[in-house]
């Protein structure tokens, strides 16, 4: 494994950015992986020695992504993407818009060829086990069944790079496990599937209830469908966790139980926790480019670009290109 070239990261993306993009791009910079930020210096301050790319416009979150890339050519956003195109970064990062980040990476780095659009990739937590893979999270509403057919085989070749499952086994999102249950999109990819089709294991439906703990190791499904349930899956657990929460601190009894269970605890919920999955990775450009959640710490940051940083040492791209 050899990723010479740095890491590009938007120091200007996310709710906690400048403060903690920085202090997660030192975390990362003390491991010994090279880092580069992106983003005007007067607003970014010490960087701590890590090399700064300046520009003079940010992203906002709430701007519409396709005008802003477009228009603000001199942004964080834009400028990491560059880099990467330009080969001068490895992959970029950035907790910011994800629908502009899915932008500056699709109009500077452009598709792999034959790509018919590219797709977000989310980690799904399976209890001893690597975690599953969900295309799409969110990245295009409205899909064709050879977009879908295409997640798949992204999506089946991811899992063996980030993850190292050999053979990895694809399912497809519906509302049953029989082939004729579903809309006309999931039932077109289904039967596209099962002719059989290179680079993908099919084994068939599987239902919301089957996301965590996934018996598959890819879930492919729309965007639409695939972000709403995401969110849904990442609510739950956020509830279920405030529940659990307030019982243990229900009175002494609930409070010795809970010092008991959290040695017990405390590495499954770590599993769960969206901070330590490294982030999303968009599928389909020519160059890594991995998408934090808008809330990322310092602690996400310096693990989306650790991720970032050993997906191009494995040659990602390439190992998509081919799948395609």
């Amino acid at each position: 494994m050899n990723a010479p070239l740095p890491v590009a990261v938007d120091a200007m993306g996310g709710d906690r950015a400048p403060a903690d993009v920085v202090a997660g791009a030192r975390r990362a910079a003390e491991e010994g992986l090279r880092v580069v930020l992106v983003g005007p210096p007067e607003q970014i301050g010490d960087t701590a020695g890590i090399e700064l790319v300046a520009c003079r416009e940010v992203i906002g979150m709430g701007e519409d992504p396709a005008g802003a890339v477009r228009r603000k050519k001199d942004s964080s956003l834009v400028r990491a993407a560059e880099l990467v195109r330009d080969h001068k970064a490895a992959a970029m990062v950035s907790a910011g818009n994800t629908g502009a980040t899915m932008a500056a990476a699709l109009l500077r780095m452009g598709r792999l060829r034959g790509a018919i659009r590219p797709c977000i990739a989310i980690p799904l937590p399976r209890r001893g086990a690597e975690p599953a893979v969900l295309v799409d999270a969110g990245a295009n509403a409205e899909c064709t069944p050879q977009m879908l057919v295409q997640f798949a085989q992204m999506g089946a070749a991811y899992a063996i790079e980030r993850y190292r499952i050999a053979n990895p086994t694809v399912a497809l999102l519906s509302i049953g496990e029989e082939a004729s249950k579903g809309t006309t999109l999931v039932k077109e990819t289904s039967e596209l599937l099962r002719a059989g089709v290179p680079g993908v294991r099919f084994v068939g439906n599987v239902e919301g209830r089957d996301l965590l703990g996934c018996p598959a190791d890819v879930v492919v499904t729309d965007g639409f469908t695939g972000n709403v349930a995401l969110k849904t899956a990442e609510g739950t657990l956020r509830y279920a966790g405030r529940l659990l929460a307030e019982v243990f601190d229900h009175d002494e009894q609930t409070k010795a139980a809970a010092a008991v269970l959290a040695p017990h605890l405390t590495p499954v919920l770590a599993r769960l926790a969206p901070e330590n999955t490294g982030g999303a990775m968009l599928l389909g450009v020519r160059g890594i480019c991995v998408i934090s959640h808008g809330s990322s710490s310092s602690v996400a940051i310096a693990n989306a670009i650790r991720v970032a940083h050993d997906l191009a040492a494995r040659g990602l791209v390439d190992r998509l290109g081919a799948a395609l």
